[in-house]
């Protein structure tokens, strides 16, 4: 773990706060989401008592630290030092129960929001209004609608009509969590309009539908075309990763259990009953790019082979100027604190 005060800490691994009341689900979302939990096992999860910090680092891109708070924590306590903690935050992600009653997780989220604010203007406020599965689609609009007001009035009530809150309807038992943990990472990603401008190219180019740049072990997807997100759509691709590494678990194995399922060779070809054909390219070792392509387009198939070498090669490109700034920023890092003077006042010999 990188050290709080470090200027680069924040840009090396981002750090996503998850929040709210006890009982929200928070701790729920984070074992669906990256432990591959089933969402039934979650019933049996005890509640947290402690600040549990863990790792991100699926891939390239997907790589942060993830803060799960318990929901009864004091921002008053002397013991609790919020300023340290919202200093090298990108993203707050505040769960709110649609269940329940959220007067309550309302006036918590006001105080944690304008708490974290002036410690840190540049953090992403996200609100999950989970648990909608348990909801009528009327009763979600409502509900959304509701929090969405009560929560900007109470903001500029405070004078702080400038704090941008996103709101998402959330639930572990479909891919609604894994759609709105795609967003909230995806503003942490600085790469994403050059991933989003490669993809526009990829698919204009080859006649492709839709694209995604998915990370294979979370199922969130880093970056999509800029067409509109359609929910079936984003559930099939899931799905599809899901049958993808599972096959090749099974079979991509030796007969000693060594070697890796998913490879450079990784690709897969899955035809719809509806003339559509679902195409899954590996990327580098964690990133596959999923496709809808129409039948009368996949003919050509060798156009669009062709096509995602070149944005292959682009993607290695992106990822090599980013770990060239990482490493730039580690040997900074360590210049400055080389040049920090001793307790005894004279300076520190370069190592």
């Amino acid at each position: 773990v990188l050290d709080f005060n470090d200027p680069f800490s924040t840009e090396v691994k981002p750090r996503i706060l998850l929040m709210g009341l006890r009982r929200s689900g928070k701790s729920s979302i984070q074992k669906v989401v990256f432990h591959k939990m089933s969402p039934n096992e979650t019933l049996f999860l005890e509640s947290t008592n402690k600040i549990c910090r863990e790792d991100v680092s699926n891939s390239s891109f997907v790589n942060f630290q993830i803060w799960d708070f318990p929901g009864q924590i004091d921002f008053f306590d002397p013991t609790f030092d919020y300023e340290m903690i919202f200093r090298g935050t990108g993203a707050l992600i505040f769960v709110i129960d649609s269940q329940d009653d959220y007067m309550e997780a309302l006036a918590r989220l006001h105080l944690t929001v304008t708490r974290a604010y002036k410690v840190n203007p540049d953090i992403n406020f996200e609100i999950f209004i989970h648990k909608v599965d348990g909801l009528s689609d009327d009763h979600k609009i409502e509900t959304q609608r509701d929090i969405h007001q009560r929560a900007n009035d109470d903001l500029a009530d405070a004078g702080l009509e400038k704090i941008h809150l996103s709101f998402y309807l959330t639930s572990i038992y479909d891919h609604s969590i894994f759609e709105a943990f795609s967003k909230v990472v995806q503003k942490l990603i600085p790469q994403l309009p050059t991933l989003e401008n490669l993809l526009n190219i990829f698919i204009s180019n080859s006649g492709i539908e839709k694209a995604f740049l998915f990370d294979v072990v979370s199922k969130i997807y880093i970056a999509t075309d800029s067409t509109p997100v359609d929910m079936q759509t984003y559930e099939l691709c899931c799905d599809m990763i899901d049958v993808v590494i599972d096959i090749s678990c099974i079979y991509g194995l030796k007969d000693d259990g060594t070697g890796t399922p998913y490879d450079k060779e990784s690709m897969a070809i899955i035809k719809l009953n509806n003339t559509t054909v679902l195409y899954l390219k590996e990327v580098t070792k964690f990133l596959a790019l999923v496709c809808f392509v129409r039948e009368e387009s996949f003919e050509r198939k060798g156009l669009i082979d062709y096509n995602f070498h070149c944005f292959r090669k682009a993607i290695q490109e992106v990822f090599e100027v980013r770990m060239k700034v990482v490493r730039s920023r580690k040997h900074q890092r360590h210049l400055q604190k080389n040049k920090r003077p001793t307790p005894n006042g004279t300076p520190r010999m370069p190592l």
